[in-house]
């Protein structure tokens, strides 16, 4: 069992997820612990980025794993190799 996935959008993943490392961010996010990036997404428009998000939300839990395990199958912080990229998404 892998926990709870969140799902959310963002103009600054850099931040966002730094905010839920120091637990800064109420809500779903603190009450379960989560604070690990294991996958995200880039999109042009905030609109399309929304757009995705809803759509994800309705998927099943098996789907969104499936989608992790194609390119995160040890479930990497992946936070930690954007910093070290100097990433600044």
């Amino acid at each position: 069992m892998r926990g709870a996935l969140y799902i959310g959008v963002t103009s600054s993943l850099i931040l966002r997820i730094s905010q839920h490392k120091a637990k800064l961010a109420d809500g779903f996010t603190r009450r379960y612990g989560i604070d690990k990036l294991v996958w995200y997404e880039i999109y042009e428009t905030m609109t399309s980025a929304i757009a995705r998000e809803k759509a994800m939300k309705e998927w099943q839990r098996a789907w969104k794993i499936e989608l992790i395990e194609r390119t995160n199958a040890e479930w990497r912080d992946l936070y930690s190799e954007l910093i070290a990229a100097g990433a600044y998404v």
